[in-house]
């Protein structure tokens, strides 16, 4: 059972990664979300991926994925407001606003560890101890391992713009 969810999970995930239009950014509407589309591809190997590594049973499985889902949502809200605040040329702003967006970001980034540790809590009531240590453990490896692939992929296509390092004396 064990190799065929991996097997599962590899298959969905090099079809999420090597499509095109992922490794391009280009995700679909707004927010990024398209039913039966590439992000639909990626979500689907997420969750195999962490249901494997969480090791999650049926009945957890059945309580744990509304609660994640309605944290995923919330975290993807204060990266999308976070995003909002960046801007490319602080320089065409007054110190007012700068001031005003950075003072923002801070407060965005506190809404985002109470949010963890709003869910950690919850979790808890769902996941054992270690389950959910290894969700968050899990999480930042599939997000390295999802970089990784589109920087590969990048890579084998960038041709002969490519950067190879700083250049030899």
């Amino acid at each position: 059972m064990k190799y065929l969810l991996r097997s599962v999970l590899a298959v969905l995930l090099l079809a999420a990664v090597h499509s095109p239009g992922l490794a391009q950014g280009g995700l679909g509407g707004p927010g990024g979300r398209r039913p039966g589309g590439r992000l639909s591809q990626l979500e689907n190997a997420k969750i195999a991926y962490l249901t494997d590594k969480i090791a999650l049973t049926q009945d957890q499985a059945q309580r744990f994925w509304p609660v994640y889902n309605e944290f995923s949502d919330k975290r993807r809200d204060v990266a999308r407001r976070m995003r909002q605040l960046r801007t490319e040329n602080p320089d065409g702003l007054t110190d007012q606003q700068i001031k005003d967006n950075l003072t923002q970001a801070l407060a965005l980034r506190q809404n985002e560890v109470n949010l963890e540790k709003e869910y950690f809590d919850k979790f808890q009531k769902v996941l054992s101890i270690r389950q959910v240590g290894k969700l968050f453990i899990a999480e930042r490896d599939f997000t390295k391992e999802v970089l990784r692939r589109v920087a590969d992929r990048r890579g084998s296509t960038a041709g002969a713009g490519q950067f190879t390092g700083p250049p030899e004396d």
